[in-house]
């Protein structure tokens, strides 16, 4: 299964198709609209017709890119690729309308409504045909089981047993390939033992089965009496990036966004890790490039002088890094500017407090301010980061934390940010428990996020800044 190349052949199909969705366009407005002779129109001698399919394509590529239309492309349905691909045209559609056609040449009013809708009737049937394509030829290779999704069961009992009865006498294959299962609890017979191999004794392993094997899906089986355990189970998933299904009879509660989904009749819930609109997510990611570039070129002044005053103050580096868990668990190195004395966690990791003598003069401003943190713009711009997102921990801390709050894990489904919820309302947390209690601010942001929360975080932040009110 070529992830690659199926993404390939969407983006050509879409840009063949917007390339000549445009030239037959523009040769209507010339034709039927502004009355040019068929034999005086030169395409050869015009800038504006080439200008357009240069650009136009490029335009509906990054509608479609930033809509979220080239994820999930292996499990999309032909009915879902028609009501998508009509929106995203409509939309687009409107904007080209407004942006190119307003205020060009008309005869009369109608010409606003017949060139709408051809321009929206060109582009919609040549983008969609090729697509209905390529997705009807991946539905078949999947059922043909040319396409499968490496698959592992959690739950061991008589429900998973029928779930895995039930789909090996389909006559078409769903596109699992069932690899094996992990039980919720050790014990010495399994039910599903005779259908399927035991890849770990409890969910403890579950991170470890999933890299090892590669797995692309998780279904969730549990037997009524597991029901209690269902937060755990989600819990330790979050940190997977893999799509999580459930058979829907078992449970009436459920953490996240849920749809509704079914492997050939067979009714599941998927427990999605989008927290938002694809397009938000996709702007989220834009901006915090392009925002975070144009920051370091304009405090390269301030970078200079807080280098300059740190060398001055105190003997040491300039920058100071260690390692954070970041997305889904993920360690990286973050990037701070030094406020503490060489070697201050000689002793092992220790969370700063407001007398900390650790903490140099300098460093206290910058930590006042959270110029401290403004380094860490590198960290966003190579992914690492977001510029608004819960704060990145050690895993020394995190340790401690999900011992008593397990629900932390909520936090790795995003990227970790400069700034966060918890960091304007709570600030620096001086000990465990204050971690925890600041947690409750950065689980609202999880379950709220948008890019007007980020942009309302952006203003608390620079009023921080500029007031030293920092905790």
């Amino acid at each position: 299964m070529n992830k690659k190349l199926l993404t390939f052949k969407y983006v050509l199909a879409d840009f063949v198709a917007a390339a000549i969705s445009w030239g037959l366009f523009y040769g209507y407005r010339k034709v039927y609209v502004e009355k040019f002779p068929i034999e005086k129109i030169h395409l050869g001698n015009d800038d504006t017709f080439f200008l357009g399919l240069s650009v136009i394509p490029l335009f509906w590529l990054g509608l479609y890119y930033f809509t979220g239309e080239y994820r999930n492309l292996l499990r999309k349905s032909r009915l879902q690729e028609l009501a998508y691909t009509f929106k995203l045209v409509l939309v687009g559609s409107v904007i080209l309308f407004f942006i190119l056609i307003l205020d060009d040449y008309i005869t009369s009013y109608k010409n606003y409504y017949t060139s709408f809708f051809t321009l929206f009737s060109f582009q919609f049937v040549l983008t969609y045909l090729p697509r209905l394509v390529i997705t009807s030829s991946t539905i078949r290779k999947i059922r043909r089981g040319e396409f499968y999704f490496k698959t592992l069961i959690i739950g061991a009992q008589e429900k998973a047993v029928g779930l895995i009865k039930e789909l090996s006498h389909k006559p078409k294959s769903s596109g699992n390939k069932f690899i094996g299962f992990v039980p919720l609890e050790p014990q010495e017979k399994y039910p599903l033992e005779e259908y399927l191999p035991k890849l770990g004794d409890s969910l403890e392993d579950i991170n470890k089965i999933v890299q090892a094997h590669g797995v692309d899906e998780v279904i969730i089986s549990l037997d009524y009496q597991e029901k209690d355990k269902l937060e755990k189970v989600i819990s330790r998933l979050e940190l997977l990036h893999t799509r999580t299904l459930m058979q829907p009879d078992l449970y009436d509660i459920l953490t996240g966004y849920v749809q509704t989904t079914s492997l050939y009749s067979i009714p599941l819930l998927e427990v999605t890790h989008e927290l938002m609109p694809p397009w938000q997510e996709n702007v989220k990611r834009f901006l915090d490039v392009v925002l975070s570039v144009f920051a370091i070129i304009l405090l390269i002044p301030v970078y200079l002088g807080i280098a300059i005053t740190i060398k001055i103050n105190s003997k040491g580096p300039i920058f100071y890094s260690h390692t954070r868990i970041g997305r889904f668990g993920n360690p990286f190195t973050i990037y701070k500017f030094r406020s503490m004395v060489v070697d201050a966690e000689k002793d092992g990791p220790q969370l700063s407090n407001h007398e900390d003598n650790r903490i140099t003069n300098v460093g206290r401003f910058l930590r006042k301010t959270r110029l401290d943190e403004i380094p860490q713009f590198y960290n966003v711009i190579i992914g690492n980061m977001s510029l608004v997102g819960p704060r990145p921990e050690r895993q020394f801390f995190i340790d401690q934390i999900v011992e008593r709050a397990p629900h932390y894990y909520h936090l790795l489904r995003v990227r970790p940010g400069i700034t966060s919820l918890g960091q304007v309302k709570y600030g620096y947390a001086e000990n465990v428990d204050q971690m925890i209690e600041r947690l409750r601010y950065d689980i609202i942001y999880i379950e709220n996020m948008s890019l007007y929360v980020d942009f309302k975080i952006m203003i608390y932040t620079t009023k921080t800044i500029f007031e030293a009110s920092g905790k």
